[in-house]
């Protein structure tokens, strides 16, 4: 049987840049690996950042999105069952930052999939300094996703003073004990910088497992709370881009922005671009698309819109 990781976590908490350290040493281990990334957005800005992990030992898969719910599911088993005729002896799932993971054990359980895999490991990555006045909604997602980790993993704990991220699991905790989920973390989170990470580090993340945990389940459409817009081929020169991300994240008419992504150029070459309210980086990148991603809660086109207009 193929094991299969799942890695969760909330919007912009940094499960691609993890999957990329994660897959690297997998394959150092020798094994041959499938990624699969399983994104409700219509473009899949994430895909494009893993793109350099593809050969031998790896390759990738997507579930397109832009379509229903029902829709999305049958297209993320048909593609499952395709790579579990592939020989891989890892596959690693990567949902969108809205994913209800209840799906992707109900999925586990159909035939075929039931002899094909077994579960390996739930891992969440939460941000160091995770926003803590989350709506009811995204809370709720926030716990769903943590509570059948083996193992939390700190993003951006560089950034963090201990008391920042002794203040981010007490939340996570307490979000989780709002959705009626008596799991609780502690030892089991890893506050390490992601540069300093050991073989032994990530070793002990391979091997973290999952739990078994329940909690009260809220019943929403995702798509009813949480939306991406998409701006495409709105090339703005990087000072005004900055600006403009700043901008949105503090014009509460635009809505709740919780992340902005995607790519952009500087006219010497690509740059990607990762921004939540208190943080924006802007990384060289090999090939993209003039593309950028606002994501959040009940956003207001009209506004977003205004800003990139101006000059």
């Amino acid at each position: 049987m193929v094991k299969i990781d799942l890695i969760t976590g909330f919007l912009g908490s940094g499960k691609t840049t993890f999957i990329k350290k994660y897959a690297k040493y997998l394959m150092a281990q020798g094994m041959n690996i499938g990624i699969l990334e399983n994104d409700f957005g219509a473009v899949n800005v994430d895909m494009m950042l893993l793109k350099d992990l593809e050969g031998d030992q790896c390759e990738l898969e997507m579930v397109a999105g832009g379509c229903d719910a029902d829709c999305h599911r049958r297209r993320f088993k048909t593609k499952l069952i395709a790579m579990g005729m592939c020989g891989y002896d890892r596959v690693i799932v990567e949902p969108s930052g809205i994913f209800d993971v209840d799906e992707f054990f109900d999925i586990l359980h159909d035939e075929p999939l039931d002899k094909w895999y077994r579960m390996g490991n739930v891992i969440a990555i939460v941000d160091a300094k995770q926003e803590q006045q989350l709506s009811p909604q995204s809370a709720y997602l926030l716990a769903s996703e943590t509570a059948n980790a083996g193992m939390v993993v700190l993003s951006r704990s560089q950034l963090a003073t201990p008391a920042e991220m002794d203040s981010t699991v007490n939340y996570l905790n307490h979000a989780l004990e709002q959705n009626g989920c008596a799991r609780r973390f502690g030892a089991d989170v890893l506050r390490k910088n992601w540069e300093d990470l050991t073989p032994q580090d990530l070793a002990a993340v391979a091997a973290c497992g999952s739990k078994q945990a329940s909690y009260e389940k809220m019943h929403f459409d995702q798509h009813d709370v949480f939306s991406s817009l998409y701006f495409i081929d709105r090339h703005l020169p990087l000072p005004r881009l900055k600006e403009v991300v700043n901008e949105l994240f503090a014009d509460a008419s635009c809505g709740r922005i919780m992340r902005i992504k995607g790519f952009t150029s500087d006219g010497n070459g690509w740059l990607e671009l990762n921004a939540s309210r208190d943080a924006m980086t802007l990384k060289p990148i090999a090939k993209a698309q003039e593309v950028i991603i606002v994501i959040g809660e009940q956003l207001n086109r009209a506004a977003i819109e205004a800003h990139w207009k101006e000059v």
